[in-house]
Order: C-alpha cells, then structure tokens, then sequence
C-alpha cells in the first residue's frame, strides 16, 4: 500500500530557532524555514526531515535521528570539537570514553542530544 509512497519523518522542538542553528551551524545539515513555521532538514536522497515548534515539547526518550557515517571515530571526534556531548550507557548498552557503543550485535552507534533533548545518533555503515 505504500511501497512507493514518499514518506518521511517528523519531531518536535520547543524553540525553532535554536533548532535552525544547530542543525545548520552544528550539524552542518541544509536547513529551510517553510511558510508554516516549520523547518525542513535536508539530506542527500532523502525526503526533508521536518522539525515542527511545540510549546509543551517532551523530548522523546529514543532515538529520532541516525545519521550513517562511514567512520564513527573521526565523526564522534568532529562533533566533540563542536561542542557536542555525547551520552554515555552502562547496563545493557555499554558506551566507551567517547560514549561509542561497539560490539553490542549491530553497528557501532553513539547517541548525543538536540537542544530540545531529541535523542539523534551516529551509526557506522
């Protein structure tokens, strides 16, 4: 039913703005504002992810956004130096000092936060 369907994907923020500025300035995505208020995030081949303003914003409590990369560590390293935390696990996920998490029965993957608290993520291909 909807095999060919261009779907696409959506999350919250509670301040556009701040959002507009790390996604553009932090991440280094493609960010446009739409007539609606909303932005659009772009990424090669990919419908825009679209991140919408909500007053009562609850960051969600999994992860919203992975993001491939074909190095986890030199990706990890860029953003660190951009300011970015990442969050570190013990328990069933384990993370190491860069907050990577490796050899846990899929990619290696680390997770850092938006400045709405959305969970995103870095994934080796």
């Amino acid at each position: 039913m909807f095999t060919h369907s261009k779907a696409f994907s959506s999350f919250s923020t509670d301040n556009i703005q701040k959002a507009k500025s790390f996604y553009a300035d932090t991440l280094g995505l493609v960010v446009k504002d739409t007539s609606m208020g909303v932005l659009e995030l772009h990424t090669d081949g990919n419908n825009p992810i679209i991140l919408y303003p909500k007053p009562n914003h609850v960051p969600a409590t999994f992860t919203v956004l992975n993001f491939p990369v074909a190095n986890i560590d030199t990706a990890v390293d860029a953003l660190i130096k951009k300011g970015i935390t990442f969050e570190q696990y013990g328990g069933e996920i384990q993370t190491d000092a860069k907050g990577i998490s490796r050899d846990n029965g899929g990619p290696a993957i680390a997770w850092f936060k938006d400045p709405a608290g959305n969970i995103l993520s870095v994934m080796q291909q």
